[in-house]
Parts: C-alpha cells; structure tokens; sequence
C-alpha cells in the first residue's frame, strides 16, 4: 500500500489481503482545513448480477492494479480544495458482509468532497484491474470484471 502525506495532503491508495478498516480511512484523510468526509464503503452482498445464493468470493488484482489505483487517487487529490483520498481494495478470500473497498475524500467543503468520492469508485471500479470469483450456494462460481 501506498501513502503519502504533506502539510497540504494524504493520499493512500493500494490493495491488501486482510480486513479493511472504515477508522484507518478517516484517520488517514483528517486534516484541519477539511469540512467535509465522504466515505464509500462496498460490502459483500449475497447476490450479484440477478442471482441469490453469493456464500463467497475472492477478489484477485492485476500486478498493476496498485499502481493505477494510486494514479487515479493522485488525480482525484488534485481537485481543488481536496486535502485527502484513501482507496483501499481488498484482495482474497472474503464472505458475505466482509468489506471489499473502503474510500475516503476529505475536502473543505462538502460539494467538493461528494464530487471527488463519486468519481474515485466510480472510476476504481471502472478501470482498476481487479476481478472477482463468486462462489454460489449451488456449488458454482461465476468471474466477474474479467
């Protein structure tokens, strides 16, 4: 995972294969100048895509999904009045409810901050290379972003 932090800024952004914190995140992105927090918290839902029956999954990333996570949280703190972004993705095995990715923005004003959190998943999940391999209670699995 990667961090970096100024007077100005905390940026940090990577994947990891263990248990994902919501207070790691707004720990990260506090900073006296933000008036406003917007956290994006995805969980591990029991179905997907128009099927019941999710019991498991298992999120693996590309070598560079890291690396790009930390160029889009890079671009996302160069809005104006940004003063901190947290991208964290789980990879590995994960049950139903466990949390799969945690995102922070921290800006001076609100409007600010809920514009540059939207844009952060959406872009994470549009464009990182992460995938996912569901497990269904029937015994078969689906992938998912390959």
């Amino acid at each position: 995972m990667m961090a970096r932090v100024t007077d100005d800024q905390t940026i940090v952004a990577g994947v990891q294969g263990h248990p994902l914190s919501v207070d790691e995140a707004l720990s990260a992105v506090r900073h006296p100048r933000a008036g406003a927090v917007t956290v994006f918290v995805g969980t591990v839902r029991e179905h997907d895509g128009g099927r019941e029956g999710v019991t498991a999954l298992s999120y693996s990333a590309h070598p560079e999904a890291e690396s790009r996570l930390r160029r889009l949280a890079e671009s996302v703190a160069e809005t104006d009045e940004v003063r901190g972004v947290y991208a964290v993705h789980r990879v590995g095995e994960l049950s139903v409810g466990d949390l799969a990715v945690v995102c922070a923005v921290a800006a001076e004003h609100r409007a600010t901050a809920f514009e540059a959190g939207r844009r952060l998943i959406e872009e994470l999940k549009e464009g990182i290379p992460i995938w996912k391999r569901q497990q269904f209670d029937g015994h078969d699995h689906e992938w998912v972003g390959l």
